[in-house]
């Protein structure tokens, strides 16, 4: 019996310790979840502030601000200010490069889509063969720019073309911040750039939400020479897109200078509600305008 007796002691006892260690492990794995729980909440924080000061490093880092255009008291309202000075059909291209003037308005625009789809052809044609020599190249940018007097308004395009390949998504932020217009280009020749507008839009919504959104389907030229029953499939698809964008669909040719100029047109009108009578064409073979 003292024996038995002994032995349930000693097993008490090494019981009780067991139990003390167990408690106190507890307690220490209790007090490293609750310190990594602070930290969590620490980093989570942090990268918060990271990505605000990052943000405002983006909208600092475009250059210098827009300049806007000083209305006169006179006028009743800055519409007609805007219609008295403009004649969209009759433009007057004055100069190329930035400009101090505080009468300039400076409108950015931003070219977006896959490589090789005619997005720099594009840009070269609306500005100029002769102002080529202008252009400012960055890493996954190209950039250039067109100022042109509307009777007494003058205009400059800042226009930001981003390269389209895998280096060139580090450009989208910086490209699309402040732009009043982001033109997204496709290949008619080839769907898959069709396809991937779609990602263009997607990471340019999160950077702009309130640029006016235009689909337009470059190489025209080359388009017309497919079957007749592929271009159509085409147009529908394009037009199918346009209409889940939002946006206007264009189909152009850089060689021929289809629709370039009518393209930047309608960004006037648009971002002014200027009276232009463009209306849509949906003829097949012709060049489409889908208005949204």
């Amino acid at each position: 019996m003292r024996h038995q007796e002994g032995s349930l002691d000693f097993h008490g006892s090494r019981l009780r310790e067991a139990t003390v260690k167990m408690a106190h492990l507890y307690r220490r794995i209790f007090r490293l979840d609750v310190r990594w729980s602070v930290l969590l909440q620490k980093v989570s924080v942090f990268r918060e502030i990271i990505r605000l000061i990052w943000d405002r490093f983006l909208a600092c880092s475009m250059g210098k601000p827009v300049r806007y255009r000083r209305l006169s008291r006179q006028s009743s309202s800055p519409a007609e200010e805007l219609e008295s000075g403009f004649d969209l059909e009759n433009p007057t291209t004055t100069c190329n490069g930035y400009q101090e003037d505080s009468d300039l308005v400076t409108l950015k625009i931003s070219l977006l889509g896959d490589c090789q789809i005619g997005k720099t052809s594009f840009m070269i044609k609306y500005v100029g063969d002769e102002q080529e020599n202008g252009r400012l190249e960055m890493a996954g940018l190209n950039l250039m720019d067109k100022t042109l007097s509307f009777g007494g308004a003058r205009i400059a395009f800042s226009i930001w073309d981003v390269g389209g390949d895998k280096r060139s998504n580090d450009q989208v932020p910086l490209a699309c911040k402040d732009s009043v217009a982001i033109l997204f280009m496709f290949d008619l020749t080839s769907r898959c750039t069709l396809h991937n507008v779609l990602g263009w839009y997607m990471q340019a919504r999160k950077w702009n939400k309130t640029a006016i959104p235009i689909l337009i389907g470059t190489k025209f030229d080359d388009f017309v020479m497919l079957p007749p029953d592929l271009q159509w499939t085409i147009v529908n698809q394009a037009r199918a897109y346009a209409k889940v964008m939002k946006a206007t669909l264009f189909f152009s040719s850089a060689r021929h200078n289809i629709n370039v100029n009518k393209i930047f047109k309608y960004i006037m009108s648009r971002l002014f509600n200027l009276p232009w009578s463009l209306q849509s064409n949906l003829n097949q073979g012709e060049p489409i305008i889908d208005l949204y």
